[in-house]
């Protein structure tokens, strides 16, 4: 009995033992295959000659429009790589494009190449492994970025490499200080502002990152433990958490811009209306929007950003490579050249962007250095933005 016993145990071994090593042996597969672990950053280079890589970003703005135009320049002429800018309202569609091609086996010659993403999306990425393998620390600029700041977290996720920071973002409030001299700087003061200045002010409507970045502000000055707003959404408390929030905008639409019966579609709108005399503050995720506006005529000489007196609602932006991109290669040279000294200071000039850039300040040149941050307020975790979106949809949405 006992010999059988022991030959039972044997066979069990020997069956996790070949389990252990088909698991390794995968992994390791996989990982050789996606190209991106122990990268030689000169075989890199040589793929992706000839590659177009497919950015997922943004397209509401005008100003980084331009700048990818110019990476796109930069980047065929050093790199024989083409960047095309794939304009997105709302990055949420291109994680829903992934999320399909998973469910259908695609799991190369992906459509998306590279996305600009941070938040809720990346935590959906993240967890429905819809990102390549870790690539950050292996990219040769990651020497020039700044550490110092929260590159490691995005929104208290971690990133574990999975993402590469591009950039900083802090919701600010823009004014003309002829019209405004006195902006209020506190949400308390906004409503009271609103009162006294009916249709003069609006914010983006959500899903509008801008729009739910208003949201996030105005419900962590107003809820009575903003700690709360650092965990996970509890669906059990989420209604009385937020109730403070939800009275604070049932009085405030009624004196909005149309009664809150029609929002701005973006920041850049928010921009144009205050520049038309129609609001008296607009929105925007860019401390240095005024400086860019200012130079290109979007805004006049008397407008100026502030922040409220708790701070900016801030956070990293960041870059990251779909697990089923076709062109990897290309994207891993786009995303290294965007981190380069060169693109940071292109991109934080105050004529061009003005993004604040994540590298050290010794390797930032022109206005870029001159660039200006607000006292930082940190994002909630990441579940608040769906949840206080669709409650808002819930609520108020036409």
């Amino acid at each position: 009995m006992k010999n059988v016993m022991k030959q039972k145990i044997k066979q069990i071994v020997k069956k996790i033992a070949i389990v252990t090593a088909f698991i390794a042996v995968s992994s390791l597969s996989f990982a050789q295959s996606s190209g991106l672990t122990n990268l030689d950053w000169s075989k890199v280079e040589k793929q992706a000659k000839g590659q177009t890589v497919y950015f997922y970003a943004w397209g509401g703005s005008q100003q980084i429009n331009d700048y990818l135009r110019w990476v796109d320049k930069q980047l065929q002429q050093q790199f024989d790589v083409r960047l095309q800018h794939v304009k997105v309202n709302d990055i949420s569609t291109a994680i829903s494009r992934l999320l399909a091609e998973k469910a259908a086996g695609k799991t190369s010659a992906g459509t998306i190449d590279m996305v600009w993403i941070n938040g809720e999306n990346f935590k959906n990425m993240k967890q429905n492994q819809l990102i390549t393998q870790p690539f950050v620390q292996q990219l040769p600029n990651w020497q020039f970025v700044n550490t110092d700041f929260p590159v490691n977290n995005d929104f208290t996720e971690p990133t574990e490499g999975l993402e590469a920071p591009w950039g900083i973002g802090q919701l600010i409030f823009i004014h003309d200080k002829k019209r405004t001299p006195t902006p209020p700087t506190s949400m308390t003061k906004l409503l009271q502002f609103a009162k006294q200045n009916p249709n003069k002010f609006s914010y983006p409507q959500p899903p509008s990152f801008h729009g739910t970045g208003f949201l996030k502000t105005a419900l962590l000055e107003l809820v009575e433990d903003p700690a709360l707003l650092y965990q996970a959404v509890d669906k059990n408390t989420f209604s009385k958490i937020t109730n403070p929030l939800w009275q604070y905008l049932d009085q405030l639409h009624p004196v909005s811009w149309h009664q809150g019966k029609q929002f701005p579609t973006s920041s850049a709108h928010t921009l144009q209306l205050l520049d038309d005399g129609e609001l008296d503050l607009a929105i925007s995720f860019n401390p240095n929007e005024v400086s860019s506006a200012q130079s290109n005529g979007t805004l006049a000489d008397t407008t100026d950003s502030y922040a409220m007196t708790n701070g900016a609602l801030s956070n990293i932006h960041f870059l990251s490579i779909p697990f089923n991109a076709n062109a990897k290669e290309g994207a891993l040279v786009a995303i290294n050249f965007l981190l380069s000294p060169v693109a940071q200071s292109k991109k934080g000039d105050l004529k061009q962007w003005g993004d604040p850039s994540v590298l050290k300040k010794q390797y930032i040149s022109g206005s870029a250095a001159n660039t200006k941050l607000f006292k930082s307020v940190a994002e909630p975790h990441p579940s608040w933005q769906a949840a206080l979106e669709q409650e808002w949809q819930k609520r108020y949405g036409h």
